[in-house]
């Protein structure tokens, strides 16, 4: 395939989007053990309340809810071990400039497979407050009664 490869996207962190406004995102490998990758092609996953963290030159994802796939039995790991995210050091550094800034944090939006290898969207994001919730549904709204009246005429 030219230009971008395939991607089969496994999962959305759909609420990331509704809870952060995000300001830059960046594509990370993910470490995984062997029964993890064959779960995750089977979207045996769960974004609930998943966020990474930069600890010593690492960043590592937090609270990912991988289940263990059954025919795995004892070669299963916990479900929401922490896992590390493969970026280079350039990255790690901005990413660690990044969320000791006031109020920024890093949220996993989604994951998927290229070429066999999984791969996570990391997006360094800052929370919505409830007004900027509603200017976003508000805005929404508008755009979608737009079109129709467009598509009507």
């Amino acid at each position: 395939m030219t230009g971008k490869e395939a991607r089969k996207v496994v999962a959305r962190n759909r609420k990331a989007r509704h809870e952060y406004e995000v300001l830059e995102t960046f594509e990370a490998g993910i470490e995984l053990k062997g029964p993890e990758v064959k779960s995750l092609r089977a979207s045996g996953v769960s974004f609930q309340d998943a966020f990474a963290r930069v600890d010593q030159g690492e960043v590592w994802l937090h609270s990912l809810h991988i289940s263990p796939y059954e025919q795995a039995n004892r070669f299963n790991h916990d479900p929401t071990r922490p896992r590390r995210l493969l970026l280079s050091r350039q990255e790690i550094r901005q990413l660690h400039a990044k969320t000791e800034e006031k109020g920024l944090t890093l949220v996993p939006l989604d994951i998927y497979f290229v070429r066999g290898y999984a791969k996570l969207t990391l997006a360094v994001a800052r929370g919505k407050k409830l007004h900027d919730k509603r200017e976003t549904l508000k805005r929404r709204q508008q755009d979608r009664e737009a079109r129709r009246a467009m598509e009507a005429s």
